[in-house]
């Protein structure tokens, strides 16, 4: 297990491993993306109280998700990148800030969306709505740390520590309809608890948020396959692989 993860961690073996995943990867999205978008929008029933309006939560509540994930995932990459001082975590945790700050932008921008003629505004400074709010912040905050750094191991180790010492705003965003009065309606979907909705409304949901998943990794993937051969180029596989 240890062997097979160091393996992993070189970009070498990475990079040949994503190339093979890559495909099927991209099919995946593409296909449940598209079967769950139709079959949400067009198929399922409308909310019994919110109507129409409703649906916007196939959207909403992924990219919600993924957010949340995204950032968990990138400060895992920044504590292994700490102890284990594996570069691919450095480039793991780069890669995947620009992905995660666009998918909370998505989710900030729907839940506005959302709340017009649910809520009645646009946008209240309730606590899940800002915490989320500061989980973009802290994607741009490591985004422009990084570009503001020239040294590579120095934006690297600093980055890697924002992402670890961020992870705390995560609890705070997931409890904070429990912990705070709230506009913001609990999680209308869990992977640890049966829906409260119909499941003509939370399997088109389930297939969306899998979708999301699954464009996530491919992001992730094409954009640290990028990075990798920008970072190796000097390497002989990469200069083998280029005049190939």
């Amino acid at each position: 297990m240890w062997n097979w993860f160091h393996r992993l961690g070189s970009p070498r073996t990475f990079f040949e491993i994503s190339g093979r995943l890559l495909p099927w990867f991209q099919a995946g999205s593409v296909l449940l993306l598209v079967v769950g978008a139709v079959w949400g929008l067009a198929f399922a029933p409308p909310d019994y109280q919110q109507g129409n309006s409703a649906r916007i939560m196939y959207v909403h509540v992924p990219s919600s998700i993924l957010a949340q994930s995204s950032y968990m995932m990138m400060a895992v990459a920044g504590a292994v990148h700490l102890i284990w001082r594996i570069k691919l975590a450095d480039v793991a945790l780069q890669c995947a800030a620009p992905i995660g700050a666009s998918l909370t932008f998505l989710a900030l921008v729907t839940g506005s969306i959302w709340g017009r003629p649910t809520w009645g505004t646009w946008w209240e400074w309730d606590a899940r709505m800002t915490s989320t709010l500061v989980l973009l912040f802290l994607f741009l905050g490591i985004i422009a740390l990084r570009s503001a750094m020239e040294g590579r191991e120095g934006a690297g180790r600093a980055t890697a520590v924002l992402a670890v010492v961020g992870v705390v705003n995560l609890p705070i965003i997931k409890y904070s309809v429990d912990w705070w009065n709230s506009l913001h309606q609990t999680s209308s979907f869990s992977f640890t608890e049966k829906p409260a909705m119909p499941a003509e409304m939370w399997l088109p949901l389930l297939v969306m948020v899998i979708a999301y998943y699954l464009f996530f990794f491919t992001a992730w993937m094409m954009r640290m396959r990028a990075e990798i051969l920008v970072r190796e180029r000097r390497t002989e596989w990469v200069k083998q692989l280029v005049s190939a």
